[in-house]
């Protein structure tokens, strides 16, 4: 990164992760038909039980993991996926996902860390793949790649799942970098031509939507119907319906990287749209927070979004999140 680098890059990539995640995590598994009755077009955060239902942004699994790995790696001053693994198993995860349930299964009854990741293509390594670039700022070297995939695997350990790490982070890299917004094509273009030089020949076919005979990979999937659904000048509802924007990579990306097409250019916008608009929505607005916020910035964040964010990475931690940025950028850049 050049010296002159703004941090709230950083910033802006680390809170819109949690950002989107807390907006979105009181409703998550909705469909938005269900969902837009009882709530209406949702712009804040909502009640939430458990903090005494006052409109305050709580983390779920996504905020915890990412935060997580990032605590950790302050803690070893450099990503140490064994560490970072121990550290998943420590405390409770808050709507934890069946195949971290599984890894974390494993890792305790004494697997080893790298034989625990069960070969599955959900979201879940995706959500929390962000902080890797954070010790490699200033080196930037083929360092970050490795740990990207080793990251990954240490829970989901498919070929879909660490090339959608290692697409995303590629992807990050360069929005930090960026003056201005990409054209929407680039979103597109950025992830299809990366992920296709990695997945492997495995195949993988929709668990709904209207495109159910598809064989193939994620990539390929992506190029196709996204590229279509925008050309054809789709809503993101209207789009995320046809691939049914669950928590799926095949479903997760597809949602992502179209609302990132359509609103890129508006941090604020494109989280709403993946909150109202999506299924797993908690988890495609987190990462969509991660790539707008690592393009836009802090600034970008309506003020009234931070103000209410608890910053919790567990129970009773409030402000832990702002806590290990300001503790990674000491570390790392300053």
């Amino acid at each position: 990164m050049p010296k002159d680098f703004d941090f709230g890059r950083i910033e802006g990539m680390m809170l819109g992760l949690a950002i989107g995640d807390a907006l979105g995590n009181t409703t998550e598994g909705k469909v938005p038909r269900e969902r837009k009755p009882m709530f209406g077009e949702i712009r804040d955060y909502l009640p939430n039980p458990h903090a005494n239902h006052k409109p305050i942004g709580l983390p779920s699994d996504d905020t915890q993991l990412a935060f997580w790995t990032l605590e950790q790696m302050i803690t070893d001053k450099e990503f140490n996926p064994e560490k970072v693994a121990s550290r998943f198993c420590k405390d409770k995860i808050f709507g934890i996902g069946s195949t971290v349930e599984t890894f974390i299964h494993k890792y305790n009854s004494g697997v080893p860390w790298y034989k625990c990741g069960p070969k599955s293509a959900g979201n879940g390594a995706l959500m929390r793949i962000a902080p890797i670039v954070i010790p490699h700022l200033r080196s930037g070297t083929t360092d970050l790649w490795v740990d990207t995939a080793l990251s990954a695997m240490i829970t989901h350990n498919d070929s879909g799942s660490i090339a959608a790490c290692l697409s995303f982070i590629n992807m990050t890299w360069q929005l930090l970098r960026m003056k201005e917004s990409p054209r929407p094509e680039w979103w597109l273009e950025t992830y299809v031509n990366c992920a296709r030089e990695l997945e492997s020949n495995s195949e993988y076919s929709p668990r709904g939507g209207v495109f159910i005979e598809y064989r193939g990979p994620i990539w390929r999937f992506v190029l196709e119907k996204v590229g279509n659904a925008y050309r054809d000048g789709l809503s993101v509802l209207d789009a995320c319906n046809l691939w049914y924007s669950g928590a799926f990579l095949l479903e997760t990306i597809p949602s992502v990287i179209f609302i990132l097409m359509r609103h890129g250019e508006v941090f604020e916008e494109a989280l709403i749209r993946a909150v109202n608009d999506t299924k797993d929505n908690d988890t495609i607005a987190a990462i969509v927070g991660t790539a707008v916020g690592a393009l836009h910035g802090k600034k970008a964040i309506p003020s009234r979004w931070l103000s209410n964010l608890s910053g919790r990475t567990s129970t009773g931690d409030d402000g832990r999140v702002f806590s290990l940025i300001q503790e990674a950028r000491k570390l790392w850049w300053e």
